[in-house]
């Protein structure tokens, strides 16, 4: 067995996934961040850029210790699948963004560091929702999952949805709203995602169907205006210059070229085809016969 296909196999992490479904998942979130950008925009009337950071397998139990902690941590429903991701927002995010929603600017409240209160989490509920809508729709490429809200936690360590050895996929992802930047990440389980592995391969086979169509169709548009020079021609014998400049009135020169014999068609100097002479109204024209 060539050692190369050799893979090793971690009996204790039957559930981590392949690295091209991470691949996909990197592109479902960059489209996902692009669309949240403007979402949020309108959202916030505030410009708002988004960043993907990262995507990478961690364990739940690592995941969650990655947190900051408190923080603002929901806990949300994948219908129609059993299990549940996790959506955690930075306190140096979520402070700016209540102060947003409340008609402030947003720029003074980087600094606090407590536990959201219920009223705060109420107000960022509409805004949490937003978040998800867009979620939805990037995923939609792959498989429709609904992203509802279960619960709001502010302890990581609290908040026990899987085993703590569970693998999970961690999506990082910047937002700015001018000064101020704080994180959110995402935690999805890698179970679930392994029963999609269908889905994602079929979502990669149309992608390189649709990039083939979208690159034959971009050089198609390049060589459109280039012009070509097509000469159909007689490939006869020769004649030396001696005898074309003796001859006379009367002369009959000997091309030995039966009447069917096909013409050629050379296209910018190369010969490419064969045809023969046809009439085209008051013109001469070459059918193509024969592909050389």
């Amino acid at each position: 067995m060539d050692n190369e296909s050799v893979q090793s196999y971690d009996f204790r992490r039957t559930d981590r996934i392949a690295k091209d479904q991470l691949r996909t998942i990197h592109v479902l979130h960059e489209n996902f961040a692009r669309s949240l950008a403007s979402s949020l925009s309108a959202y916030l009337r505030s410009y708002v850029m988004v960043n993907l950071i990262s995507v990478e397998q961690l364990s739940f139990s690592e995941f969650t210790h990655s947190l900051p902690s408190p923080t603002s941590l929901i806990s949300m429903a994948m219908k129609p699948y059993d299990g549940n991701a996790l959506l955690e927002l930075n306190p140096a995010l979520v402070f700016p963004l209540v102060e947003m929603l409340l008609g402030g600017s947003g720029k003074q409240a980087a600094n606090i560091h407590r536990e959201i209160t219920e009223i705060e989490q109420s107000i960022l509920d509409g805004l949490v929702r937003v978040i998800l809508r867009d979620l939805e729709s990037a995923w939609a490429a792959v498989a429709p999952i609904e992203f509802t809200i279960e619960e709001h936690e502010t302890e990581p360590t609290l908040l026990q949805i899987m085993a703590q050895n569970e693998a999970v996929v961690a999506i990082n992802i910047e937002v700015r709203m001018g000064d101020v930047a704080g994180m959110m990440n995402l935690g999805i389980p890698s179970i679930i995602i392994k029963m999609l592995r269908q889905k994602f391969d079929n979502h990669r086979t149309v992608r390189r169907s649709q990039s083939t169509e979208e690159e034959s169709s971009r050089m198609l548009r390049l060589i459109e205006p280039a012009s070509i020079h097509l000469d159909a021609r007689l490939q006869g014998p020769t004649v030396g210059v001696n005898t074309l400049l003796d001859l006379q009135e009367g002369d009959v020169l000997a091309f030995d070229y039966p009447v069917a014999r096909p013409l050629d068609l050379l296209i910018n100097g190369k010969l490419k085809y064969e045809g023969g002479i046809v009439a085209n109204g008051a013109k001469r024209a070459l059918s193509i016969q024969r592909l050389i």
